[in-house]
């Protein structure tokens, strides 16, 4: 099949960016792992599209990290070494922790609302918490009000996602109670607590994958 028959089937966004968006769902699934080849004629077949989206795909998740491209091997699923997993814990511990710190000072009114209305839809039952974490980051590095640290938060979330995964419920439901305790402390305009409770929050997260990359 062609670009315009898809079975991933979103006519709003390129063809490009569904692939890269289903690419990186099956990584931080775990469903392709670290090593697995992702072969161009193969994903072509699996998600009836040619194989241009698919490599301009595959370059854009290598810019992110989650894949590898050589002369030798092609494209694979990249891994992450413990030493890496350490040095994204400690770097976006800190960056988080600056940007609750610039949401506590700054608390815009509308910003934190919407954040506030993003935890209430985590309480309820069979909500999406992977998504609704996310949208939370989102929001929170929007209220700090730094263009600049929210650009770089965002390239480090990607780089560094499949170490602050959460796929135990009991864990995703215990991170909303960590993020509502984060936005309580920058409703307050209480800097430090709201810098100390979220660099605490990436510590915990990253803590639970370390272990595993050993």
């Amino acid at each position: 099949m062609g670009e315009t028959d898809t079975a991933l089937g979103n006519a709003h966004l390129p063809l490009r960016d569904i692939v890269r968006a289903q690419l990186q769902r099956e990584i931080l699934a775990g469903h392709l792992k670290p090593g697995d080849r992702l072969v161009e004629e193969e994903l072509g077949r699996r998600y009836a599209v040619s194989r241009s989206p698919i490599r301009e795909a595959i370059r854009t998740l290598a810019s992110e990290g989650l894949v590898e491209v050589s002369a030798r091997r092609g494209a694979i699923v990249a891994g992450i070494t413990p030493a890496e997993a350490r040095e994204f814990v400690e770097v976006r511990a800190l960056l988080e922790g600056y940007n609750a710190r610039l949401a506590a000072r700054h608390r815009h009114p509308e910003i934190l609302a919407r954040a506030a209305a993003i935890l209430k839809q985590a309480a309820r039952p069979k909500s999406d918490l992977p998504a609704l974490n996310i949208a939370f980051h989102d929001t929170m590095a929007e209220a700090a009000g730094n263009a600049t640290l929210r650009t770089m938060l965002d390239t480090l979330r990607k780089r560094s996602a499949r170490v602050f995964q959460v796929r135990d419920d009991k864990a995703q439901r215990a991170a909303v109670g960590e993020h509502r305790a984060i936005l309580e402390a920058v409703l307050a305009g209480d800097e430090a607590l709201a810098a100390e409770r979220a660099e605490a929050h990436v510590r915990k997260a990253g803590a639970a994958y370390i272990p595993q990359a050993s």
